[in-house]
């Protein structure tokens, strides 16, 4: 049987591993705080982040990443993007030396512009054959009740990604493989920035046309971005791009969406996080990443650049979508 580990209790790292056990894989998750790891062994739930949902017996947890990794075929990164480096350092001793590296975070590393398959490999030394990506229209509470979903897993190695795909495949959760990990990372990366700018335009009152024009020039903007880097424009028109583009532009339940849309309405970016219990978008923090990177580039993301000046130099919502309005027409 196939084991792995889930180093990360929230809310994606507790669906995906409740997943992989209806899978038939063995699940051990880490959980920072030894309460929460109690919990979800002795409870089978986890009460913080899916409060509710009931998890399969079979998933043990621990604090201790130790014992969570021991002999595990498949590491599951099911931590915060920003905060991955850190984690890692302290883990990798205890990683596999042969076992798979799966990263379900979404962002670029504040700094250094990785993508977080980069990150992995340089903190790791693990050989980028090892490291996959997992990236789609995955909003956690949904595929917790076992909603129909699918993904991409995307690794350089075929053999590992059929591996993978074989370990979290089940009757409502339907994974794809795919060999272009910039692609997928790119994807998950610049979806929470544009979400951001649909919630803004939401919370100041704009409707379903101004949305769709978002979302449609920031997919664009994605792949501007994916192809500079070496992304397949085919993968940013599957489910990795469009299919978590639109998941999390549209839905209550993305947190970048819902903290955009705080934003748009008046609020201020402390007074968002506040509403959302400390909590922050990941795209709040990527959106800088984001920029930066396509500067190095020399790729033009309208869009990102107004989310960023937004969150981060105090430009005003309206200000800013007027600011994209009086750009220079030209053609599509």
């Amino acid at each position: 049987m196939t084991k792995a580990a889930v180093l990360g209790s929230g809310s994606w790292g507790t669906a995906f591993a409740k997943v992989l056990a209806e899978a038939g894989t063995d699940v051990t998750m880490w959980a920072r705080r030894a309460e929460l790891a109690e919990a979800i062994s002795d409870r089978h739930e986890n009460p913080d982040y899916l409060p509710g949902i009931s998890l399969p017996p079979t998933i043990s947890a621990t604090s201790d990443p130790e014992r969570a990794l021991a002999d595990a075929d498949i590491v599951v990164l099911a931590v915060p993007s920003q905060s991955l480096r850190a984690n890692l350092i302290e883990w990798t001793e205890f990683i596999p030396r042969d076992a798979t590296l799966l990263s379900l975070a979404k962002g670029i590393e504040t700094g250094t512009l990785l993508r977080m398959s980069q990150v992995i490999g340089q903190v790791t030394g693990a050989d980028p054959s090892r490291i996959a990506s997992l990236s789609g229209p995955n909003l956690a509470r949904p595929i917790a009740e076992g909603q129909p979903a699918a993904t991409v897993i995307a690794c350089s190695d075929s053999r590992r990604a059929l591996e993978v795909q074989k370990s979290c495949a089940t009757g409502y959760f339907r994974p794809y493989t795919n060999s272009d990990v910039i692609g997928c990372e790119i994807g998950g990366a610049c979806k929470n920035v544009i979400a951001l700018a649909c919630g803004m335009a939401s919370g100041v009152g704009y409707g379903d046309n101004t949305l769709a024009s978002i979302m449609t020039r920031g997919l664009a903007e994605i792949i501007r971005l994916g192809t500079a880097l070496g992304a397949k424009p085919a993968t940013l028109a599957g489910l990795a791009g469009v299919g978590d583009l639109v998941a999390t532009c549209t839905s209550p339940l993305s947190r970048n969406r819902t903290f955009g849309e705080r934003l748009g309405s008046g609020g201020s970016l402390e007074s968002a996080q506040e509403a959302a219990h400390g909590q922050v978008a990941e795209g709040v923090k990527s959106c800088t990443s984001v920029r930066a990177l396509a500067e190095s580039y020399d790729v033009e993301m309208p869009l990102t650049d107004a989310v960023h000046r937004v969150c981060h130099e105090g430009l005003s919502v309206p200000d800013a979508v007027g600011h994209l309005l009086g750009r220079r027409i030209k053609p599509e």
